[in-house]
């Protein structure tokens, strides 16, 4: 009877035990994870779904896909962003999406996808973007500060503060943000006393001087008195655009006076009669020079060169549009022949 029963106590019966529940284990594991793939797949499609409207600029519906078109398609995506054609972008990436199997592959298309809605301010939608990617890849730092910076666009300033937790966890620098974060929520507030505003904004400017060129220009449609008080004629460079759209009613004349840079730029300006070329700044004294001898239609054109990815713009910015950095603005003076005068500036 012994010898009839299984044996139990067999270390090579155990041994193939242990290895027939492993096997059943990893089974039920691998389609488990084949199973969650396929949902969350399910419910990617379903979430890009809300996207997929007749905005899209490209029909994709019936494009076929082969894994070789991924490279030169997300170029041309990222060739269509670059030159404004954000609706064609979008189509590819979108589609691109919907067709790639790997999820690294996914998620560095949805962030561009997001960074695309941002740059075309489409803020909801990169919005929801960036969530999803947080929702499954709760430490990416590129996605929380851009997340930051669509809440800090729509002026959701609290919201905004939520990111910068997260970011000091992962051990990101993110008092220059806090900071930009005061400014524009300060700039945008209509019910705090202009008194009040400007104490703020003086405060805001020892705490960070890197904000000295918008602090400037928001004093200057606050207090212009204050403003001049903190224009430093050793920065005149920073803020030369702005100097020299300046109307009239907005000179202090007590101060320009005083200072040879300054006399300088209204001189050349034609605000100021009597001669004087001392700027150091080399297109201010040639147009100074010219003046002096008697060529008086001369002025100056200004472009905008973000010292971070050294991509130049019309206009200034507080923000670089196109890598997102806070107060990266150089100003870039030309001389030129001078259109008819206004007192209107965009800047």
């Amino acid at each position: 009877m012994e010898h009839i029963l299984p044996a139990y106590n067999d270390p090579l019966f155990s041994i193939m035990l242990i290895v027939v529940i492993s096997l059943i284990i990893a089974l039920v594991t691998y389609g488990w994870g084949l199973h969650k793939q396929q949902r969350e797949e399910g419910n990617l499609l379903k979430f890009l779904e809300k996207f997929d409207t007749s905005e899209c600029a490209l029909e994709t519906t019936e494009m076929p896909f082969e894994p070789h078109m991924l490279k030169p398609l997300a170029l041309l995506a990222k060739a269509f962003e670059n030159t404004g054609e954000y609706h064609k972008a979008i189509s590819i990436y979108l589609f691109l999406i919907k067709n790639i199997s790997h999820d690294s592959g996914k998620m560095e298309l949805m962030e561009r996808l997001g960074k695309t809605y941002l740059h075309a301010g489409f803020l909801e939608r990169s919005k929801s973007i960036y969530t999803e990617i947080l929702r499954k890849k709760p430490r990416n730092i590129a996605v929380l500060y851009e997340l930051g910076i669509v809440y800090e666009t729509m002026q959701k300033y609290d919201k905004a503060r939520e990111i910068i937790g997260p970011l000091n966890i992962l051990g990101e620098e993110t008092k220059s943000f806090e900071t930009f974060l005061n400014f524009s929520e300060l700039l945008t507030n209509k019910t705090m006393p202009i008194t009040d505003k400007v104490a703020m904004l003086m405060k805001l400017l020892k705490e960070d001087p890197s904000l000295y060129r918008p602090i400037v220009k928001a004093l200057l449609q606050l207090d212009t008195k204050s403003a001049w008080e903190i224009i430093d004629p050793e920065r005149i460079k920073e803020l030369l655009d702005v100097l020299w759209f300046l109307p009239n009613s907005q000179l202090d004349l007590d101060i320009i006076t005083s200072n040879k840079k300054l006399q300088t730029l209204y001189y050349a300006k034609g605000y100021l009669q009597e001669p004087i070329i001392q700027s150091g700044i080399f297109s201010l004294d040639m147009l100074a020079t010219a003046k002096q001898n008697g060529f008086e239609e001369g002025d100056l054109l200004f472009s905008y060169l973000c010292q971070k990815c050294k991509q130049s713009f019309p206009v200034s910015f507080k923000r670089c549009p196109n890598c997102m950095a806070i107060n990266s603005v150089k100003v870039e003076e030309k001389i030129a022949k001078s259109s008819p005068k206004t007192d209107y500036s965009l800047l």
